[in-house]
């Protein structure tokens, strides 16, 4: 894990000071609000429906136990005592006061933690897969380099006021996990027919009111290049991309308007020119970086806790539950992955209480040497448990109330917040997801219909991914009341497919048990081993319109 040097405190602590006094400011009339609201996005600080909302950066989604105790801190003394965890793998607190910020952003630099570039027209956090380094079919460790993007990125002057915000995601190997495809850059570690390891580059990607999949625009890209085609690609968005109209912004707008063919000229042609400058990656502090992210001390006898928990999971159907739903393989033997579902029975996905985040950091410390990694889904991952310890962190986890079995299910849900918090929202969401979980709380049967991704944001602005959801729901006004449109066919995976709308929006209290009659199709003309979104492709939208708007007689 990457430590700040004293060049990254000094600067995180004078942003800190920085911020003290324009809230200081800002507070005393000074500044007025328009001013004011450019340099708190800067910050991180948004203002929602009920309060301030502050969203921390966590590059990468890879934390230390340290800085989750300390999150934990943070929500007693100026929060209602819970945290929530984005799809950008970022935490958000819901009711600070805006003149208590600049005091939370002062301890989270005591712990190497920050609130820059968490939101306005720059670029933002760098993605990743959750579990990246420990995954067997991997090619490389992706952390590294997006360490190395995110210090090319931090406060980078030339890309602080780009024409709208932008994001960019890395995968180390064949499946993507953190919806690289849908991102303004998209890279995938890849080799070459010579063995060489580099990256394939995707631009263009997006969602919100014009979703669109990633283009290539380099097939292979040589590492020591990586810096200065971003740079290049950067370059030439920051030049052409429109300021007129902030829904026309994003640099997917571009790509379409250009052409991939065209945008990749004017990026080699500025690619030319800036290639071997400074920026260039040399193997000395590529190896560097890397050297941040050794594995861990892994116990030569971890695999004799191996013949240990194959007699637990015999004799124990629910720890069993768990370990098939909620961990997954690692390539070093007698480890596993384990995922932390954030997704509680009947509570809002993605949040989680102070205690639990005590407890969190406590079990990290005993079972995976204080790491601890937030996720695209909005869940946690514990990466290098023992087997031998399984057992006993599964015990820990529920009577915290976070060992659902149900990672990979309908009610994995990705939510966001709707309503009830964000001032851009049309819809509610958070009681849809509650309804839903009332509707679908058999486990056997949620394990029977297999793997489903369902996302529902409360805008067209898609911060829940809806459009990449097998099922996808979207929160509509019309006429003060709440409606739901639903898409289907939609992955955010490697198969990267936009859902198509399947009818007319249905009403909130209609939400789940359309859900069910989508269901009832699929079981009805499922194949054997065949996956939902698999099933819907093949079939088509058809049967499954029939079933949601048939006519009662």
């Amino acid at each position: 894990m990457y430590q700040y040097n004293e060049q990254d405190q000094n600067l995180i602590n004078a942003r800190v000071e920085q911020y003290r006094d324009q809230t200081r400011r800002f507070l005393a009339g000074e500044i007025p609000d328009e001013e004011f609201r450019g340099l708190r996005l800067m910050n991180g600080l948004y203002i929602q429906r009920q309060a301030p909302m502050l969203r921390i950066a966590v590059p990468y989604g890879l934390m230390n136990s340290v800085q989750v105790r300390k999150l934990a801190d943070i929500t007693r003394k100026y929060d209602k005592n819970y945290a929530h965890f984005t799809t950008r793998t970022n935490v958000q607190l819901n009711w600070p006061k805006l003149e208590e910020v600049p005091d939370i952003l002062a301890e989270l630099a005591e712990v190497q933690m920050h609130a820059i570039q968490t939101s306005g027209n720059c670029l933002r956090n760098t993605t990743t897969d959750h579990f990246a380094g420990v995954i067997p079919d991997e090619i490389e460790d992706p952390r590294p380099w997006c360490e190395m993007i995110r210090q090319w990125t931090t406060l980078h002057p030339e890309f602080a006021y780009l024409p709208r915000k932008f994001k960019i995601a890395v995968t180390g190997g064949p499946e993507d996990r953190a919806a690289s495809r849908v991102h303004d850059i998209g890279l995938h570690l890849v080799k070459n027919a010579a063995g060489e390891t580099g990256f394939e580059v995707l631009v263009g990607g997006g969602l919100g009111r014009t979703p669109v999949i990633g283009k290539v625009i380099r097939e292979f890209l040589p590492q020591q290049d990586l810096l200065t085609y971003l740079e290049a690609i950067l370059r030439v968005y920051n030049l052409n991309g429109r300021r007129d109209n902030k829904y026309k912004a994003r640099i997917k707008i571009l790509v379409n308007a250009l052409g991939i063919d065209e945008f990749r000229k004017l990026v080699d042609a500025e690619w030319e020119i800036i290639r071997r400058t400074g920026l260039a990656l040399t193997d000395d502090y590529i190896a560097k970086i890397k050297g941040y992210f050794e594995p861990h001390p892994y116990a030569a006898d971890a695999v004799d806790g191996l013949s240990v928990l194959e007699n637990q999971l015999e004799d124990n159907a629910d720890f069993r539950a768990w370990y098939e739903r909620n961990t997954r393989e690692h390539k070093v033997a007698g480890y596993r992955a384990v995922v932390i579902s954030l997704k509680p029975h009947l509570k809002p996905p993605g949040d989680i209480t102070d205690v639990q985040l005590d407890a969190v950091a406590d079990l990290a410390d005993t079972y995976n040497f204080g790491e601890i990694r937030s996720t695209h889904d909005q869940n946690l991952v514990f990466a290098h448990v023992a087997a031998g310890d399984l057992y006993t962190l599964w015990q820990s986890l529920r009577d915290l109330n976070l060992a659902r079995p149900n990672i990979g299910t309908l009610t994995d849900m990705i939510v966001c917040p709707g309503f009830d918090f964000c001032s851009l929202a049309n819809a509610h969401t958070l009681g849809v997801a509650e309804k839903i979980n009332e509707k679908f709380d058999d486990l056997d049967y949620l394990y029977d219909i297999g793997d489903i991704k369902l996302n529902m944001s409360g805008c067209i602005n898609a911060c829940a991914h809806h459009h990449v959801a097998h099922i996808g729901i979207l929160g509509v006004d019309k006429g003060g009341e709440d409606f739901y449109q639903i898409t289907l066919g939609g992955s955010s995976r490697e198969d990267a497919s936009l859902g198509k709308i399947i009818g007319k929006a249905v009403p909130q209290a209609e939400v789940a048990d359309t859900i069910e009659k989508i269901l009832q199709v699929y079981v009805e003309n499922r194949f054997e081993d065949e996956r939902f979104i698999e099933t819907v492709r093949r079939i088509g939208l058809d049967p499954f319109k029939e079933r949601v708007y048939a006519t009662v007689n």
